[in-house]
């Protein structure tokens, strides 16, 4: 399932929610790619400290972090449909929270 997220000048990112193969296969790199460094930088990290274990635990969360992130920047959902998926989800507490304009 994807979400849609734009901010207040428009800029509009495509978020998948679930288990992340891409993290799963590719690790930091995942992060680093969409602009992400701060994740990208734990994610290194913790492959290190951990040998390499940790890297079986984010393709799990990262998505879900990747979200909340975006939206703690100011992203909103895109749609009417966006908003009810993060409702739905758990990353809003209700459709009224959030207010924002179709695309």
């Amino acid at each position: 399932m994807i979400v849609r997220l734009k901010n207040d000048i428009g800029m509009v990112k495509e978020a998948k929610i679930g288990f992340s193969f891409t993290t799963f296969f590719f690790g930091a790199f995942v992060p680093a790619l969409r602009g992400d460094w701060k994740y990208a930088g734990i994610m290194l990290v913790c492959a290190i400290i951990t040998s390499g274990i940790s890297t079986l635990v984010f393709p799990f969360v990262y998505n879900k972090l990747y979200i909340k992130e975006l939206l703690m920047k100011g992203f909103l959902p895109a749609s009417d449909t966006d908003r009810n998926i993060l409702v739905e989800k758990g990353f809003i507490v209700s459709s009224k929270d959030v207010i924002s304009d179709n695309i």
